[in-house]
C-alpha cells in the first residue's frame, strides 16, 4: 500500500488536475454537461502569432485555455462522454475522470463529433497504439465523417486495430445513449472539406443543451436560431469572433463565423431569460472575450449573454 502511495504522490505535479474537484449537490443523482475547452481550434496562445492576445502566454500559459470541448456525466448510469475529440484531449479527459462522481474507466463510454476540423476529431490520434491504445471506444459520427475516418489513414488504423468504433447517427434522429440522456446531431452549414458538420441537442430528464461550435452565418441555416434558443435551456454557440477587424491578414469572406456582436444584436430583442441561456464558445485566440476582463467580455455580461467558461456544470 504504501508503495502505491509513494508513486501517486510523484505522479501528482504532472496532472493537469491533482485532485477531485468538488461535486455540486445535483451531480450525485442528476446528467450534468461541463465545458472542458472554449477555444478556436489552434488554441491559445496561437502557433505563429506574436499580436499582445498571444505573447504574453507563450511564457506563461492560461491552464484554462483548451481547445472546444464539452464534457457529459450521467452519475446514475456512471457514464461519461465527450463532444469533440480536441487536441487537448488528453488533458481533457483528466479533467472529466476526476469531475465523475464515480469510478469509471478512463476512457469516456463514447465521443461525438461535429466535423472533420483539427480541432474538433484530431484528438482521436491518443486512443491509438502510440498512446492509450483503448479497446472499441464509441465514436459518434455522421455518414461524411465516418467515411472520412474510414477511407484515410491514421484515423482508419484506429478502426482496423479495434480502437475505435464507429456509431453511425442521422440527421435529425436522436441517439439514445442510456435511459436518461438523448442526443440529437442536426446539419449545419460550414466549410465541409471533408464532412459535413453538425450541433447537437443533448437532452436530459429534466433540461435541454444546444451545442453549435461552428457554423457559417446564421442566415445561411434553414432554421430560425431565435426559435431554437427558446426551446433549449442551455445554449453553447459559436463566438469565433467578436468583430471583424480583429483579423487583418486573412480574407475574413474566407471563414465567414457570426460575429459575437452581430448574434448579441440579433437576439437583443429577446427576453433576458433567453440572453442569459446563451453561452458563447469556440473563440478565436483574437477574441479578446476570452480575457473576462476586457471590455468586450464586460459587453457580453452586460447584454445579458455570456462566455462558457472552463470547468463550469450545467445541470441536464
Amino acid at each position: 500500500m504504501s508503495i502505491i502511495i509513494f508513486l501517486s504522490l510523484v505522479c501528482m505535479p504532472i496532472m493537469d488536475v491533482l485532485t477531485r474537484p468538488e461535486i455540486d449537490s445535483y451531480s450525485e443523482s442528476v446528467p450534468f454537461l461541463v465545458i472542458l475547452g472554449n477555444v478556436q481550434d489552434g488554441g491559445s496562445p496561437h502557433i505563429g502569432c506574436t499580436k499582445s492576445c498571444c505573447a504574453l502566454l507563450w511564457d506563461n500559459p492560461d491552464s484554462q485555455r483548451k481547445v472546444t470541448c464539452l464534457g457529459l456525466v450521467d452519475p446514475v448510469n456512471e457514464q461519461s462522454f465527450l463532444f469533440e475529440a480536441t487536441p487537448d484531449f488528453p488533458k481533457q479527459l483528466k479533467a472529466l475522470h476526476m469531475l465523475s462522481p464515480f469510478q469509471n474507466d478512463d476512457i469516456p463510454n463514447g465521443i461525438f463529433l461535429t466535423h472533420a476540423h483539427i480541432g474538433h476529431y484530431s484528438g482521436l490520434m491518443y486512443l491509438g497504439k502510440e498512446a492509450f491504445n483503448s479497446l472499441q471506444t464509441a465514436v459518434f459520427a455522421m455518414p461524411k465523417m465516418q467515411y472520412f475516418l474510414q477511407k484515410n489513414g491514421p484515423w482508419n488504423q484506429l478502426i482496423n486495430e479495434k480502437n475505435i468504433e464507429i456509431q453511425p447517427l442521422t440527421n435529425q434522429v436522436h441517439f439514445q445513449i442510456n435511459s436518461l440522456i438523448k442526443v440529437k446531431p442536426f446539419l449545419v452549414p460550414h466549410r465541409d472539406e471533408y464532412s459535413e458538420t453538425v450541433g447537437y441537442q443533448i437532452e436530459g430528464p429534466n433540461k435541454i443543451a444546444l451545442f453549435i461550435p461552428d457554423i457559417d452565418k446564421w442566415h445561411k441555416w434553414d432554421e430560425d436560431i431565435t426559435q431554437k434558443i427558446a426551446l433549449v435551456d442551455y445554449a453553447f454557440i459559436d463566438g469565433s469572433f467578436f468583430e471583424s477587424n480583429e483579423i487583418n491578414h486573412r480574407d475574413i469572406s474566407e471563414i465567414p463565423h457570426p460575429f459575437m456582436r452581430e448574434t448579441m444584436n440579433l437576439f437583443s430583442s429577446m427576453p433576458l431569460k433567453d440572453r442569459n441561456k446563451i453561452h458563447f464558445i469556440h473563440l478565436n485566440h483574437t477574441n479578446a472575450s476570452l480575457n473576462t476582463h476586457s471590455k468586450h467580455a464586460q459587453e457580453v455580461r452586460k447584454r445579458g449573454f455570456h462566455v462558457a467558461k472552463y470547468l463550469e456544470k450545467f445541470p441536464l
